[in-house]
């Protein structure tokens, strides 16, 4: 049954009397009265997130959480506000700015979270990745999106691009498009000639022997393992170092 005091308060704009019991509106099916409540300067952090479990708070309500300076700026109601559904972008999206790199790891890895957010946090995370810490990076490594884990794969460190090599999310294609960066693969390239289970696909094999930085040793390898027609789309179409190429044409002698 409704409560009495929020029966009155049904209009389109409302303000709550003083002795509102925010305890229990947050439960009221009106959403002037959900739109009041989350406007309220004695709206508590507690108050706020149970506010914000109901799917069906109106987006007027979520634009006063935002701008409600009781609660706007708590951690745990800013990722709240940020991932409930109804939050419009222009709240959502620069609010995604202020959250922490775990806060953002955990949106791009939500699958309710939709497609935009989760790309806006991991824009946000890509372009931080240069000031967080190593242990930071190398959770992430590990745990991050397949799309941050990738940028990964070329760090500094190599604990932590062989962490992103192992993350569940990593896929051949973000190898790929790592190792044809070409800059920065120092540490990347030798790691994957070493990798169980990344050497063995084929199109991981031709970027290695486009890279400047696999071992010559590799290279030798990887051109006796590839097919025929394979090497010859690499002679083709990849800028090779000139020891690479004139093996590989030796090799394609040879086996032609």
């Amino acid at each position: 049954m409704t409560d009495p005091s929020s029966a009155a308060l049904g209009r389109r704009k409302i303000t709550l009397p003083p002795d509102a019991q925010l305890e229990r509106l947050i439960h009221d099916p009106n959403p002037a009265v959900l739109t009041a409540i989350a406007g309220d300067a004695r709206l508590t952090e507690d108050l706020a997130l149970a506010l914000l479990e109901r799917r069906d708070l109106p987006r007027e309500a979520l634009e006063q959480l935002h701008s409600n300076s009781a609660v706007a700026k708590l951690r745990k109601v800013r990722l709240a506000v940020v991932v409930h559904p109804a939050t419009p972008r222009h709240v959502s999206i620069p609010n995604i700015r202020h959250l922490y790199v775990f806060e953002l790891m955990q949106i791009a890895l939500t699958p309710a979270v939709a497609a935009d957010l989760k790309r806006a946090a991991e824009e946000t995370l890509l372009g931080r990745l240069s000031t967080v810490s190593s242990g930071e990076r190398l959770t992430l490594a590990k745990r991050g999106s397949g799309r941050v884990a990738a940028a990964l794969l070329l760090d500094k460190e190599e604990h932590i691009l062989q962490a992103a090599l192992l993350n569940p999310q990593m896929t051949e294609m973000w190898i790929v498009k790592a190792l044809r960066v070409g800059t920065g693969t120092e540490l990347l390239a030798p790691a994957v000639c070493r990798h169980a289970k990344w050497l063995h696909r084929l199109e991981i094999k031709s970027a290695l022997v486009g890279n400047r930085h696999t071992p010559f040793a590799f290279v030798v390898q990887i051109a006796n393992e590839l097919p025929v027609h394979h090497l010859r789309e690499i002679l083709r179409t990849l800028q090779l170092a000139p020891e690479v190429k004139k093996y590989l044409q030796g090799v394609l002698g040879k086996r032609g």
